[in-house]
């Protein structure tokens, strides 16, 4: 659909900006004190937009104190636009979910509200922010300062088109088919990845005197990283950069360390203790372990199953006070149950078959799930890229 097209006419689109169609709200403003277990308000934060999708998850949602004030505008309504208005990574700020039902909870400082206010429908706004020339466009407005906050002027400037409703809605409803699509192949995918980790705790639980035990510490090497140099980090490089964090934190222009390496975060937020493994050579940064097989009744990549069986365990081994840590004396006291070497071979090629099935991009669900966000984001581009209605 061409600018002509989704207007009906042929001189284009009227386009708008965002403050005068919608109102944009920012969150409850609490102190780290203010959190309570069992404080009376549920906050929704930054990590509650899954940004693979733009949809809402509910997983660590805060809960406040009495004492936090929240505005009647603040509590989540149906038909907002739930989206990251300030983080430490620029790439995080603008990313969007939508609420489709009224949530007796409110959003964070951090976070703000898209809510319609006239000429659009909330859903057609959603598909826009999720698109290219949102991205674009805050690429643009936030490269010429060092702190990403999406305030006021920025959210409330960018440029929308207004087709007619009736032609909104056509459009909500073609790019919702993807999105639906879209879901139905990810709730399959997730029952694969539950699938999968049942199957792998069940061959990697044992009897404590059918197999051999041993700390990590007696079977492995577990080291830290160094910290970069000033002039190895780079846009791009064969080479990750592995840090803190569950993905790899950027690129390096070399290597310290070789490839079939465990790795284990030691510091930071949300990444701590979970294990990852690395296929190719790698340069691990200062919060970060490295840990390979240095006894040869065991072998590193059975040893990466096995502590990713026990992740739950390993990340609750760390100190919360402050910044979250897992301490190397705690992470190499961690015991390690395994079998004959023939049996741990037979264990890592089954699993490493499953692990392929749910997370190898070129074959299977997570191909034809990247195909279809493909999809979506090319027709969405497509749909919603329209020439502007002369002055």
């Amino acid at each position: 659909m061409d600018g002509r097209a989704s207007a009906g006419g042929t001189n284009g689109v009227e386009y708008s900006a965002v403050g005068d169609t919608a109102k944009y709200i920012r969150g409850v403003t609490y102190r780290k004190g203010d959190e309570q277990s069992d404080g009376p308000t549920d906050v929704l934060r930054s990590n509650n937009i899954t940004l693979s999708t733009n949809t809402l998850n509910f997983d660590n949602v805060r809960r406040v104190s009495a004492r936090v004030r929240v505005r009647g505008d603040q509590w989540l309504r149906s038909g907002d636009i739930l989206i990251s208005a300030a983080s430490g990574s620029a790439a995080h700020v603008g990313k969007v979910a939508f609420v489709d039902r009224d949530l007796e909870v409110c959003f964070g400082g951090f976070m703000g509200v898209v809510r319609t206010i006239r000429q659009m429908e909330s859903r057609f706004l959603f598909h826009c922010l999720c698109g290219s020339a949102f991205s674009n466009y805050l690429d643009s407005a936030l490269a010429t300062t060092t702190i990403n906050n999406l305030n006021a002027g920025i959210m409330n400037a960018f440029r929308v088109p207004v087709p007619p409703l009736e032609v909104q809605r056509e459009i909500v409803r073609v790019l919702d088919t993807f999105s639906e699509l879209e879901a139905e192949l990810e709730a399959e995918l997730e029952a694969r990845r539950w699938q999968y980790e049942h199957y792998r705790d069940s061959l990697l639980t044992f009897d404590e005197d059918e197999v051999s035990w041993a700390t990590l510490g007696e079977l492995a090497t577990v080291q830290s990283g160094q910290a970069p140099p000033a002039d190895l980090l780079v846009s791009t490089s064969p080479v990750p950069y592995v840090n803190a964090g569950t993905t790899a934190s950027g690129y390096a222009r070399r290597a310290n360390s070789e490839s079939k390496t465990i790795t284990i975060p030691s510091r930071g937020q949300g990444g701590v203790g979970v294990v990852g493994y690395q296929d190719r050579d790698f340069w691990c940064g200062p919060l970060c372990y490295r840990v390979r097989s240095r006894d040869p009744r065991i072998e590193t990549r059975y040893l990466f199953f096995f502590l990713k069986s026990i992740q739950r365990s390993i990340r609750d081994l760390q100190q919360t006070g402050g910044t979250p840590a897992l301490n190397r004396k705690e992470l190499v006291r961690v015991r390690v149950a395994f079998p004959a070497l023939a049996q741990q071979q037979r264990i890592a090629s089954t699993l490493d078959k499953f692990d392929t099935l749910v997370t190898d991009i070129s074959t299977g669900l997570p191909a034809e799930l990247a195909a279809r966000r493909k999809q979506y984001e090319y027709y969405r581009d497509r749909l919603l890229t329209c020439k502007e209605l002369a002055a």
